[in-house]
């Protein structure tokens, strides 16, 4: 009766463990692997705050200075192509270097005999992710822009670039941290004081240098 009794226990024990087992490999059902999210996300997020940031910065550094709307437009954009242009050509060479950097490893890898298979199609894409890079950019950078086009007095037009890029700017913070799984407040805060950190730099400075009696703009 012993033997069988050992045989049932340690059947028992396999079963037991075998279930601990699979319990951890799998993941639970309200699990998601945000990593999976990273490399267009931020593409995304970056690329539309950069455009709304640096564009409504440019924007008021001109209108601190110039009292026409039409300067501050052309400014705002002339400031979304050179931006998203920039940002493209950075992300697409961003990206083809982290692309060698991955089939190099690949190599490697078969090199060696380890298995490579289905390594390919992890790869990233640097023309998807310069074009995303470039959208989003201009997503943001067109915001001011509309906001001051049909505003004529120079400081009404100046507050309501500043408004519509802080509520822009706490949207994209609330997005960006909805999407990623980071916390609300937190990444909202982070991306509204660094964008009036920009707007306030850039305003005071070029309204600084702009309104010294040597220069005539």
């Amino acid at each position: 009766m012993a033997a069988p009794q050992a045989l049932q226990l340690s059947s028992l024990d396999k079963i037991v463990i075998g279930t601990e087992e699979n319990q951890i490999r799998e993941p639970a059902a309200d699990e998601f692997d945000y990593s999976q999210r990273g490399q267009w996300l931020r593409a995304a997020v970056l690329g539309a705050n950069d455009g709304l940031v640096s564009v409504a910065s440019l924007m008021m550094g001109v209108g601190s200075v110039k009292e026409d709307a039409k300067a501050m437009v052309i400014a705002g954009f002339a400031g979304l192509v050179a931006g998203a242009c920039s940002m493209a050509i950075g992300e697409f060479v961003s990206v083809c270097t982290q692309r060698d950097v991955e089939i190099a490893q690949i190599k490697r890898e078969k090199r060696q005999g380890s298995s490579g298979s289905g390594n390919d199609e992890k790869l990233p894409n640097p023309v998807q992710a310069a074009l995303a890079s470039a959208l989003a950019f201009a997503v943001g950078a067109v915001l001011p822009l509309l906001a001051a086009a049909f505003v004529r007095q120079q400081k009404v037009r100046i507050a309501v670039v500043a408004v519509v890029a802080s509520v822009a700017l706490v949207v994209f913070g609330v997005v960006g941290a909805l999407l990623g799984g980071t916390p609300v407040a937190k990444s909202s805060a982070r991306v509204l004081v660094g964008g009036w950190m920009a707007m306030g730099v850039t305003f005071g400075l070029t309204k600084l240098i702009g309104s010294g009696h040597e220069m005539q703009i």
